[in-house]
C-alpha cells in the first residue's frame, strides 16, 4: 500500500481516483500531478514502481497544500474572519449558511434537526377562521 503525505491510499483503485483520497487533491489535480509526473491515470496503485511513487510524493510535497497543513490554514481563515467580525465570520459563529442560502426553509443540514417550540400549530377544538 502506498502512503503519501500520510495518508494510505487504496491500491485497487486506478492512481487517478486513487489520489483522490488525499484531502486537498480532487479529480482535476490528480490528472495534473499525473501528467508532470509522467505516470499513467489508468495505472492500478499496486503496479506503481517505487520511483514513480517517490515522483508523485515529491511533486505533492513542493507544488501543493494537503492534508493537515491545508486543514490548518482553512480554519485560521475562519478564526480570522470570526476575529474580525465580517459578517461572514458572524455566520460561521452561529452555525448558519455563509454564502448567502436562505434559512426560512431548507438549511437544515447545517442548523441540524428541528426543535419544536411550544405554543406553535393550533389547538384541538379550535376551528380555523
Amino acid at each position: 500500500m502506498a502512503r503519501i503525505a500520510g495518508v494510505d491510499i487504496p491500491k485497487d483503485k486506478r492512481v487517478e481516483v486513487a489520489l483522490t483520497y488525499l484531502y486537498g487533491i480532487g479529480l482535476v489535480l490528480s490528472k495534473k500531478i499525473l501528467e508532470q509526473t509522467n505516470v499513467n491515470p489508468d495505472t492500478r496503485v499496486r503496479d506503481l514502481t517505487d520511483d514513480e511513487i517517490n515522483r508523485i510524493r515529491e511533486v505533492i510535497d513542493k507544488g501543493y497544500k494537503v492534508e493537515g497543513d491545508l486543514r490548518k490554514e482553512i480554519n485560521f481563515n475562519i478564526k480570522r474572519l470570526i476575529e474580525i467580525g465580517s459578517y461572514r465570520g458572524l455566520r460561521h459563529r452561529r452555525g448558519l449558511p455563509v454564502r448567502g442560502q436562505r434559512t426560512k426553509t431548507n438549511a437544515r443540514t447545517k442548523r441540524g434537526p428541528r426543535k419544536t417550540v411550544a405554543g406553535r400549530g393550533r389547538r384541538r377544538g379550535m376551528s380555523k377562521k
